[in-house]
C-alpha cells in the first residue's frame, strides 16, 4: 500500500549553518512579499479603473496566480528586486511563491464556496519578526546519511540531527521509501527538518480484527472506551501553567520591540521569549506523544473504531471550556484514528455529531430529552440502568458499527439523528428483548425503532 508519511527530526545547527538557513527563509519571505505586492497592485489598479467606468476589455491585464506564473514573473524581475538572488537556492524563492499561490487559491475558493470550513482571508505580508522561518526543498541532493546522525540538503550541506534517523534510514535502505521533499522550520526554539516520504507500507491486521470499540472523548477522562477502560486526561497545559506564567512575567519585564518607534528588543527579552517558546513546545510535544500512543494502541488492537464527529470549533468558542478542549486535542484523536486504522487494516467509523450517544440508554434504547453536562451519571427512567455518562456514550457508539457495511463511509446518523431533540419529555425506544449491550469489545447489540436525535 502506497502512502505519504512525514518524518520529523530535530537539528543541531552551528552558528554558520543557522545563518545560511535564516538567509534562505528570508529569501522565501522576500519572494512572497514581492509577488503579493504585485498581485495587490494589479487588483487595486483594476478596481480604480472600474470606478471610473473603464470597460472590462480595457482594464489593466490580470496577472496569473499559479505557481508557474508567479515563478515566471519573479525570474524576470529578480535581478532588480534581489541582486543577491544567486546566494540562495532557487528552492527558497519557490517556497515563498508556492505559499502565496496556495493562499490566493484558498481565498478564491473560499469566496466562491468551493472550499469547506471557515472563511479564508486574503493573504497578508510576512514580517521578519512575526513569521516562522521555513524553507522547503523538492529537488537537488536530499538524503539521509548512512551514519544516521546527519542529513544532506541542497545548498545547506551536511546537517547534524539531534536524534537518530534510523526509522527513515532503514526504510530507504530496504527500498520501501522515497523522499519527496524536505522542509526546514524553526519551531519551539529549535530547528527541525521534516521529510515528506512515499512509503510502500505492508497492510497489517489488528490483533482483534472483529472487535469493535467505541471511543467517547472528554475532559474529565481523555477517552472512555466501550470496554470500560478510562484513559486519564494528563492535562499537560495545566501542569505547566505555573512555570509558563512565571516565564511570561519575566518576558514582560524585559525591553521588547516597539513597532511605533522601531526600537529593537533587548537580548534579555529575546532569551526570555525563547524560554516561553520552549515551554509551549514541550507541552505540545507531550500532548502529541500521548495522543499518538493512544491512537496507535487502539488501531493495532481493534478492527473497528467508532468516534464522534464533534464540533470542536464550536466548543472552542466557549470561554469556559476552550482552554481544556484545546489541551485535550479532540480533533487530533479523530484524525489520527482515521489513517492509523487504515494502515492497520481496520476502519474508523464517524458518528454524526447529532447522534444522542450520551442521552440514549445503552441497555434498552430509551432516550432522554435533556441531560445537563453537570450530570455525570446516566440513570434510565425505563429500565433503571445506572452507569457512568461517558461509558454509556461509548457503548452506544460501539453499537453504531452494525449500521456501516463498508469501510470509509461518512458520518453515521444513528437512528436518523440529523437535528436536536425537540422539547417534550423523553422519547423511549425499546430494543428487542434479550439484546442488552454487555459493553464488551466486539459485541454489537442490534438497534431497534427510531427516535428524534439529541445533541450530545
Amino acid at each position: 500500500m502506497k502512502t505519504i508519511q512525514a518524518y520529523r527530526f530535530a537539528l543541531d545547527l552551528t552558528a554558520a549553518q543557522e545563518r545560511v538557513v535564516l538567509a534562505h527563509a528570508g529569501a522565501a519571505r522576500v519572494a512572497y512579499n514581492w509577488a503579493l505586492a504585485r498581485v495587490k497592485a494589479v487588483m487595486d489598479q483594476r478596481g480604480a479603473e472600474r470606478s471610473y467606468g473603464v470597460p472590462d476589455e480595457l482594464l489593466t491585464p490580470t496577472v496569473g496566480w499559479s505557481l508557474a506564473s508567479l515563478r515566471k514573473a519573479w525570474n524576470a524581475a529578480k535581478a532588480d528586486v534581489a541582486p543577491w538572488w544567486a546566494e540562495c537556492s532557487k528552492e527558497a524563492y519557490s517556497t515563498g511563491l508556492d505559499n502565496l499561490a496556495r493562499g490566493l487559491k484558498n481565498w478564491s475558493d473560499s469566496r466562491a464556496g468551493k472550499r469547506a470550513g471557515g472563511r479564508v482571508g486574503f493573504p497578508r505580508f510576512k514580517s521578519r519578526r512575526r513569521s516562522t522561518p521555513s524553507v522547503r526543498f523538492t529537488t537537488g541532493a536530499i538524503r539521509v546519511e548512512p551514519d544516521r546522525k546527519h542529513v544532506v540538503l541542497p545548498r545547506l550541506g551536511r546537517l547534524k540531527t539531534h536524534e537518530s534517523t534510523r526509522k527513515l534510514a532503514r526504510r530507504i535502505e530496504a527500498g520501501t521509501a522515497r523522499i519527496l521533499s524536505a522542509t526546514v522550520r524553526h519551531d519551539g526554539g529549535r530547528w527541525h527538518v521534516a521529510f515528506c516520504v512515499e512509503l510502500d507500507r505492508v497492510v497489517r491486521t489488528p490483533t482483534r480484527p472483529r472487535a469493535v470499540v467505541g471511543v467517547d472523548v472528554g475532559i474529565t477522562h481523555l477517552a472512555v472506551l466501550s470496554t470500560g477502560e478510562m484513559v486519564p486526561n494528563p492535562r499537560h497545559l495545566d501542569e505547566a501553567g505555573q512555570r509558563m506564567r512565571r516565564l511570561a512575567r519575566q518576558m514582560s519585564r524585559r525591553v521588547g520591540p516597539d513597532r511605533r518607534t522601531g526600537a529593537r528588543p533587548s537580548k534579555r527579552w529575546e532569551r526570555a521569549r525563547q524560554q516561553v517558546a520552549q515551554a509551549h513546545a514541550r507541552v505540545a510535544n507531550l500532548r502529541r506523544d500521548g495522543l499518538h500512543k493512544l491512537t496507535t494502541r487502539l488501531a493495532g488492537k481493534y478492527g473497528t473504531i467508532v468516534v464522534e464527529d464533534l464540533n470542536v470549533a464550536g466548543m472552542l468558542r466557549n470561554r469556559r471550556l476552550a482552554r481544556k478542549v484545546a489541551d485535550a486535542g479532540f480533533g487530533e484523536i479523530r484524525r489520527q484514528a482515521a489513517y492509523k486504522a487504515k494502515w492497520n487494516g481496520g476502519r474508523r467509523i464517524l458518528a454524526n455529531r447529532w447522534y444522542p450517544s450520551s442521552k440514549t440508554c445503552s441497555d434498552c434504547g430509551a432516550v432522554k430529552a435533556k441531560l445537563p453536562l453537570r450530570v455525570r451519571t446516566y440513570r434510565c427512567d425505563s429500565c433503571g440502568l445506572v452507569l457512568d455518562r461517558d461509558l454509556n456514550a461509548a457503548r452506544n457508539l460501539a453499537a453504531l458499527a452494525r449500521e456501516v457495511t463498508t469501510a470509509g463511509s461518512g458520518p453515521v446518523a444513528g437512528r436518523g439523528a440529523d437535528h436536536k431533540t425537540r422539547p417534550g419529555g423523553p422519547v423511549a425506544v425499546k430494543r428487542q428483548p434479550g439484546t442488552a449491550h454487555t459493553g464488551k469489545a466486539g459485541t454489537v447489540p442490534p438497534q431497534g425503532g427510531t427516535c428524534r436525535s439529541v445533541a450530545h
